[in-house]
């Protein structure tokens, strides 16, 4: 069985000096094809750079005035290396046509005056080869996202059994210091001294509630990082109303956004529908994000928050974004965003644990968290949650990647064929 190919998904530009050429070019192919056409080089290259998403196939003449075929072929191929890039020539532009070939500019050269029919078969085969490396490409692309996503898992979900392993011997170690800081005040008043051998009530009061203090943020931190790296024991007990569920949180946590000026824009809409989940964890998800956001934003910021329906016949789900104004982030801090020892500010409340956290919580619920980041332009933090997630289909493996690249008889008879 024959593939069939859509020959006007991306359109065949011709240029060549002859208005005839032209003309006839467009009546003999039109109606297989999407024609673009110019008179020379320059205007060639125009409509390549304007339209370049949009064309799979340059075809030129050689001996035109001003620059000639190669010249084009040579911009188009630094413009855009998958376009297919043909030749026409007259035999006296022999030597011209063999070197472009030589030096890779062009998929192929042809002969003028050319034959309908054949060109025809040509134009043809050179769309569908350039479809195949398309198809190919997104194969890839697909690939390494997969793989991406599955690293980014296997490392957050390692870290998360480690911290949850680790949670109790500290919390345990943590007591045992706390226990001595408790009894530490009481002895050494009662001894009538202190470490130093001098008297300091005020020195020790302030360290003793100091230590206390970030014992308790430890444990608050292992707390939410066990909590999230564990599944609910009932799947996804609760119906929630997005909006509702992020409102509610805002309200909660108006005086740490007031304290630092942070306006927040929540645009979800309140018709979408609800999500089955484990209620209180997506709520623990949006405090950590917001969170996160009062402790990295400079004063004065806008947090703008939207949504919308993605319905994917079995999985459908909801894509929230989360948008600030901030100062945004390099690329290399944000390939580790989720990395729990990765500092995103200068003056972090947590190193990464929060996002950390919300990773899990998302990932159990069978969705995505994703961020990007520009520099001076802000962040947003992308979430994909399904409204059913007992329903949502697992992230495609390797296995069923490497059954769609070797059946596909198409991708591979053109890959190693140019004809």
């Amino acid at each position: 069985m024959q593939p069939s190919y859509d020959y006007k998904k991306f359109a065949i530009l011709y240029v060549d000096d002859e208005e005839k050429s032209l003309k006839h070019f467009t009546r003999a192919f039109s109606e297989q094809f999407r024609i673009f056409t110019a008179p020379n080089a320059v205007e060639g290259l125009k409509l390549l750079d304007a339209h370049k998403d949009d064309i799979g196939l340059l075809m030129t003449d050689q001996r035109m005035p001003g620059e000639k075929g190669v010249w084009l072929l040579e911009r188009a191929r630094q413009l855009r290396p998958r376009i297919i890039r043909i030749l026409a020539t007259a035999y006296s532009d022999m030597d011209a046509a063999v070197a472009a070939v030589n030096t890779g500019a062009i998929y192929k050269y042809i002969s003028k005056p050319w034959d309908v029919p054949q060109l025809e078969q040509t134009l043809k085969r050179s769309l569908e080869f350039f479809l195949v490396q398309r198809e190919r490409d997104q194969l890839l692309h697909e690939k390494m996202s997969v793989l991406h996503n599955m690293m980014i898992a296997d490392r957050i979900v390692s870290l998360g059994l480690l911290a949850a392993g680790l949670s109790h011997h500290i919390r345990n170690a943590l007591v045992a210091v706390k226990t001595f800081l408790d009894l530490a005040p009481a002895k050494m008043e009662e001894e009538k001294m202190d470490v130093t051998g001098l008297r300091n009530p005020d020195f020790w009061k302030e360290y003793y509630q100091n230590v206390q203090l970030q014992i308790e943020r430890i444990n608050s931190l292992l707390k939410d990082l066990w909590t999230a790296s564990e599944r609910a024991s009932v799947q996804f007990p609760d119906r929630v109303v997005l909006r509702d569920t992020v409102a509610t949180t805002i309200a909660a946590m108006k005086d740490g956004f007031a304290a630092k000026k942070i306006e927040v824009d929540n645009q979800i809409p309140d018709s979408l529908p609800p999500l089955n989940v484990d209620g209180p964890k997506i709520a623990r998800l949006f405090e950590l994000l917001f969170k996160d956001e009062i402790a990295s934003l400079p004063a004065g910021s806008r947090l703008t928050l939207t949504a919308e329906l993605l319905d994917g016949g079995q999985k459908p789900e909801i894509q929230l974004q989360i948008s600030d104004n901030g100062p945004g982030l390099p690329q290399e801090s944000l390939r580790v965003l989720f990395d729990p020892f990765v500092v995103r500010s200068d003056t972090p409340a947590e190193y990464g644990i929060h996002l950390m956290a919300c990773y899990f919580i998302v990932y159990h619920h069978g969705g995505k968290i994703e961020a990007r980041s520009q520099e001076g332009q802000g962040t947003t933090f992308t979430l994909r949650l399904p409204l059913h997630p007992d329903r949502a289909a697992p992230a495609e493996g390797d296995h069923d990647f490497l059954k769609r690249i070797l059946v596909n008889e198409s991708l591979w008879d053109k890959l190693i064929s140019p004809e």
